[in-house]
């Protein structure tokens, strides 16, 4: 899921940011449909009754939580980009708790405290300084709104009950979140920036559709049955370590102390949340 971040410094330079969202989630489902045709046909009764609840999963994770980011990053720096996002996994807590009784234990609060103070360590460079000194602006709404709807998709996707299976779902959740985009790529498209359909626009659409699209989307899903909403949340905090990977290996970024500390954080946070709940 991390990759995508590969996509939000790389990919935008050639995609306007609605479009690689859109033109991400019509090749997932793309994809996919070959795979899963047959059993969506064969299962179309089901689909009656689960449209409007496939089509709000599609708004809610490929259209807000992949348009908003790109968006957001327009306007706004990547550290806010970075806090703001760590507030995900508190929303699916207070979401999974409220409407679905999920509760973590002292236990994994604690983990989620490590976490949160790991990322903030590596967001902040080690400088406590440059976290008083951020100033927000209206992209880091457009990211507030991807936290939520990130976790409104997490926490509804556990617990909206389908008769698909994982990929024939994840089919329609995409082909529904490229219909939510549609619109707005257009718009985007003819009076903002037209797309260019080279070497470089297939490459970077196809990539995020692949890796932070098929792979990491389907994943997601899979743990949540495992370890359930809140406790899968946890991983996002990951984001920002292997997100710091990304830049050093791809980027050339140098790899700092505060990376180390920030990630032992991170970590120890996630074997606490972990160990409790084998």
């Amino acid at each position: 899921m991390a990759s995508n971040l590969v996509v939000a410094r790389g990919g935008v330079e050639y995609v306007p940011p609605i479009s690689l969202a859109f033109w991400r989630w019509f090749f997932v489902f793309l994809i996919l449909l070959p795979f899963n045709y047959q059993i969506i046909f064969k299962n179309i009764k089901y689909f009656k009754k689960e449209y409007k609840r496939l089509f709000f999963l599609g708004i809610m994770g490929c259209g807000v939580c992949g348009a908003f980011p790109f968006m957001a990053g327009t306007t706004t720096t990547v550290a806010n980009m970075g806090i703001i996002y760590t507030s995900s996994p508190i929303f699916i807590i207070l979401i999974s708790s409220y409407f679905y009784k999920e509760q973590l234990n002292m236990f994994q609060f604690l983990g989620l405290a490590l976490c949160f103070a790991g990322v903030i360590s590596i967001i902040a460079k080690g400088d406590i300084n440059l976290l008083v000194g951020l100033k927000f602006t209206t992209g880091d709404l457009w990211m507030l709104g991807a936290a939520v709807g990130w976790a409104l998709y997490a926490v509804l996707l556990l617990n909206w009950e389908s008769e698909f299976s994982l990929f024939s779902r994840f089919t329609i959740i995409a082909f529904f979140g490229a219909i939510s985009l549609l619109p707005f790529s257009l718009i985007e498209n003819y009076f903002i920036q037209p797309v260019i359909f080279n070497n470089d626009f297939y490459f970077w659409t196809i990539f995020a559709a692949i890796s932070p699209g098929i792979i990491a989307f389907s994943l997601y899903a899979q743990a949540q049955k495992y370890l359930g909403a809140s406790i899968t949340g946890f991983t996002l905090y990951l984001f920002t370590v292997y997100g710091a990977f990304y830049g050093i290996v791809i980027f050339g970024e140098q790899l700092e102390s505060y990376h180390y500390y920030g990630a032992a954080l991170v970590f120890a946070g996630m074997f606490l949340v972990r160990k409790k709940t084998n």
